[in-house]
């Protein structure tokens, strides 16, 4: 399953998505990972989150973020829940050019029965509908 934190830079989806991490840890079924493009917010998750600086490994697409992830899940059967802040900054593309991520993600996720919440920095009327239909 994936949502969508959407809304244009400075619209609060950072906060948002680092306060629906730190919520969903009172779940104690799985691991949950946060992945971010820097240190930044590091600290102001809970410690029983596991963070990730993906921005320290170059992706350079969305497929590479894709094998990236299942690289991470396959090293780990417990993760239940998958928090990706600034996903296009991430992977330095634009919304229209995601639709085989967000199809590949989908699929996963229905798979391993994990949840992907990603932040989206994008004009909600811009958003292609393969993105909007998992806008929370």
């Amino acid at each position: 399953m994936i949502q969508v934190i959407h809304g244009k830079k400075g619209s609060g989806k950072t906060k948002r998505i680092i306060d629906m991490a730190n919520e969903s840890v009172q779940d104690p079924h799985g691991d949950v990972v946060f992945v971010d493009d820097d240190n930044r917010y590091m600290f102001d998750l809970r410690h029983e989150i596991r963070f990730v600086n993906a921005g320290e490994y170059g992706m350079v697409g969305p497929e590479m973020f894709y094998g990236f992830l299942c690289g991470m899940l396959a090293q780990n059967f417990d993760v239940t829940t998958v928090f990706i802040d600034a996903f296009l900054k991430l992977v330095n593309v634009k919304p229209e050019e995601t639709e085989w991520f967000f199809n590949k993600l989908e699929k996963l996720g229905d798979q391993r029965n994990i949840l992907f919440v990603l932040s989206v920095s994008c004009d909600d009327a811009e958003a292609p509908e393969y993105i909007r239909k998992h806008f929370i």
